[in-house]
Formats: C-alpha cells, structure tokens, sequence
C-alpha cells in the first residue's frame, strides 16, 4: 500500500510516481540530512555529469536538473522544463494511458482513456482526493498546455485509437481438449 498516495506503481498518481531516494555521495556537504524537493529519475543524468565535472556534449538534449545544488544543502532545484511523467499505456495494474506534470504544489494528470483532467494541490491533498479541474479551469489549461508543450517538443508517443478495433468482436470458442483415459493397471 501507498497509503496515503493515490493508486501504486505505474501510475501517475502521487502512489505511483513519489518514493523516497538516498543519494550519498561523500563530497557532498548536505550528507545525513533529509530534503523534501520533488526530484525524479531525469535529475540523476545531469547531476552525475555535473559531480563529474563533465561538461554536456554540445547538441545533446537533457532532461532534469543537476541535484548537486540540493546535495550542497540549497533548499531548491533550479528547473528548466516541468517535471512530467508519461505513460502512454495500459498497464497490468489497471493504470490506463495518461501523464502528468508537477509544478511547486500543483499536478494535472491527463487521462486520455477518460478524456479527463485531475487537478491537485499536494500540498492541502497529499493524497489526491479533490479533483480541483473544474473549480480551477485557468490552472488546469496552463498546465495542460505545458504538459502537451513539453511531450510534443520531446517527440513523446501518444495514445492513438486502434483503427481494427471492433467493439463487437466476440472470440472463437476455444475447443474441448479430448478428455484422457487412464489405464487401468
């Protein structure tokens, strides 16, 4: 359980995409000190390359930002493109496909298989209950258009319809194995 997040793993819910990292390194000047900045996955390329000292090769898209600033005990992350988080899938879970985008206290999650907009603000609803779409129209279309600013730019797949589907389709029956006859000994 994720208790209190919403949903679990795969999903774009607080369940499925918050979970604690340690990062040690022994030059950094914030070791065995707790940070509560949002960071995700995107942030590990440019903080090695910057712990490094390596400088980006010329041309090379990045995503994230350098954590070396939070390592050295600064209280934020300097951003340059939204935090977002993209599956564009049905998952085992039951996740269907959808993504997110987090900025400060506020997340959209654009579910595309229900053609709906979840707006949260994490930090009067951690757990994702109060859909604040409706009631904050202006929030959700600027970060809805952030979000799908930011997937079209990165070239992100997205959902499409599949044009054999057939919503009356009903599946051969399966035949009867033959039933096996022991052998009396």
């Amino acid at each position: 359980s994720a208790y209190p997040l919403r949903a679990g793993k795969g999903w774009c819910f607080e369940g499925g995409i918050r979970v604690p990292v340690i990062i040690r390194d022994p030059r950094a000047k914030a070791n065995g000190t707790v940070c509560s900045v949002p960071v995700y996955a995107e942030d590990y390329y440019s903080t090695i390359m910057e712990q490094a000292g390596v400088k980006m090769p010329k041309g090379q898209g990045l995503d994230g930002a350098s954590l070396t600033g939070l390592l050295n005990g600064k209280k934020s992350v300097e951003r340059t493109e939204p935090m977002v988080w993209h599956y564009p899938r049905y998952h085992g879970s039951g996740h269907v496909p959808s993504s997110a985008i987090r900025e400060g206290d506020w997340k959209l999650v654009d579910n595309y298989h229900l053609e709906k907009q979840f707006l949260f603000n994490l930090k009067d609803d951690i757990g994702e209950t109060k859909n604040l779409a409706k009631s904050n129209p202006k929030k959700t279309a600027e970060l809805l258009k952030k979000m799908h600013d930011y997937l079209k730019k990165i070239g992100a797949g997205m959902p499409k319809l599949n044009p054999n589907y057939d919503p009356n389709f009903k599946p051969p029956p399966k035949k009867k194995k033959p039933k096996k006859i022991k052998e009396k000994k």
